[in-house]
């Protein structure tokens, strides 16, 4: 190859290891991907992309870039540390386990790569013993009766607690001290968090997986995005916009959990604030609101720090009833991730889509939860490795064959908080800025009236407690760079 291709390829890439310093991957992944069209024979391009792609949750991307980076060099060591950390974010911890054994032979004296083997196999080893434990019987209870039958066992709070108790309804009042005790870095009474669960589990099941919310004359609706678990940003949102009330209706678009170390008190402050409005304040499930990712992004060890191994796993019974989607005064519908990997789907389809389960590999509920818009027109193998990346004239179908307007999703970053795409037709929202305390984001939110025509609000990042992402994921914050 001659020298000047071979020179401009590594300023293309010198270039995108400036934006990647700087924390804005995805333009990172554009100079990288230069450097790979002008010289496509040098590994270390594709790992540094798989690098920026696994900043950015392009966890799929990263795996097809490590794989190119060892398929050219099979002794680039980096190659399968970029692979193994793929892998274990894609959920497939046996393969991750390979690579990062394979990194510690080579790189015995590695602190980072040995830290990340052993937390890889113990987490391989105990997937292994609960698929061994877990056996349910035919004729398990409800996790209404579950739920119930444990908080009789336990007793009352004491005259030592000095939180709020929760009575036979759920009030304004108790909302407000919940929050205010949040705020003070302390917890709800084990038995008032558990009648919390049992009470959401009890209304969740009373809605259909497709909920559809109106807007009064004269009213609005506030739609946010990703939380995961900044609650005092999501305090702000309220200082910001109003607190929650029949004549201030919300929609939260799932990711309450996860990353953030706040998460127990996000999620129980939007469950309450839902009990208290059950036709005003509107939850999505999230991506986030499931087992694998709990445990490793940091809900599942938080939960046990402050409560127990046991609430974790009826917040699991809880997620999945969380309604997919909601739409908006029959014009505007709202899901997590996006639309699907083949035209036709309806809304009636939609409906009927059994969601009380885990998230399939595949599907309606898989796609709803998992999928990204893209510029291109058409579809694309996702670059998270799930779901479907879709185009303008797929988001255009999807509308026009359901008589909609416009598509409002989450489950991405932006710089603003907020993007709009597809000729306008598809928006991502996404409200927790400073995402991971590290992006230097923007959270947004959107306000629609009558006219279903989307208001932005913008906002930054506010100080909280010095306890850090990931804080509770164990050994796993390392797995992600945190």
């Amino acid at each position: 190859m001659h020298p000047s291709v071979v020179a401009r390829a590594l300023a293309l890439k010198n270039e995108g290891n400036v934006h990647f310093k700087a924390r804005k991957y995805p333009v990172a992944i554009e100079w990288y991907t230069k450097a790979i069209d002008a010289d496509s024979t040098v590994a270390p391009y594709y790992c540094n992309r798989a690098f920026a792609y696994l900043k950015s949750e392009g966890f799929g991307a990263a795996l097809l870039d490590a794989n190119k980076s060892i398929e050219l060099d099979a002794t680039f060591v980096k190659g399968y540390y970029r692979r193994a950390s793929a892998n274990f974010q894609l959920g497939k911890f046996k393969d991750a386990l390979k690579d990062y054994e394979a990194v510690c032979k080579v790189r015995p004296n590695d602190k980072d790569a040995v830290v990340k083997f052993k937390e890889c196999k113990k987490l391989v080893h105990r997937l292994a013993f609960e698929r061994a434990i877990s056996v349910k019987g035919p004729q398990e209870k409800s996790v209404s009766e579950r739920l119930t039958a444990l908080i009789a066992s336990i007793r009352d709070p004491d005259d030592k607690y000095d939180g709020p108790r929760l009575g036979d309804a759920i009030t304004l009042e108790f909302v407000d001290g919940l929050v205010e005790r949040f705020t003070d870095q302390k917890t709800l009474h084990r038995k008032y968090a558990l009648e919390i669960l049992l009470r959401m589990a009890e209304l969740l099941q009373t809605l259909p997986t497709l909920t559809d919310v109106p807007i009064a004359p004269g009213g609005k609706v506030t739609v946010c995005g990703d939380t995961h678990g900044q609650f005092y940003d999501l305090k702000n949102i309220f200082k910001i916009n109003g607190a929650p009330s029949e004549d201030n209706p919300y929609l939260f678009n799932g990711d309450f959990v996860d990353r953030g170390s706040f998460s127990t008190e996000v999620v129980f402050t939007l469950f309450a604030y839902k009990l208290l409005y059950p036709k005003h304040f509107h939850l999505s499930r999230g991506n986030h609101e499931t087992i694998n990712m709990n445990k490793m992004y940091g809900f599942e060890g938080e939960v046990k720090h402050k409560y127990n191994q046991e609430m974790a796993d009826y917040f699991t019974d809880v997620y999945n009833w969380l309604p997919l989607g909601h739409v908006i005064h029959n014009k505007v519908m709202v899901t997590h991730g996006g639309l699907f990997s083949k035209d036709g789907v309806t809304l009636d389809d939609i409906r009927a889509v059994d969601r009380v389960q885990q998230p399939p590999d595949g599907g309606i509920m898989c796609e709803m939860l998992w999928s990204d818009p893209q510029p291109q027109m058409g579809r694309s193998p996702s670059k998270r490795g799930t779901g479907v990346q879709f185009g303008p004239d797929v988001t255009a179908k999807f509308l026009a064959d359901n008589n909609l307007e416009l598509l409002i999703r989450s489950h991405e970053v932006k710089d603003n908080g907020y993007e709009v795409m597809h000729d306008g037709k598809c928006i991502t929202v996404f409200s927790a800025p400073n995402y991971c305390d590290q992006m230097g984001n923007k959270g947004a939110f959107i306000t629609l009236d009558e006219t279903c025509v989307p208001k932005f609000t913008t906002f930054d990042a506010v100080p909280h407690p010095n306890i850090k992402p990931m804080a509770y994921a164990g050994g796993y914050g390392s797995m992600f760079g945190m």
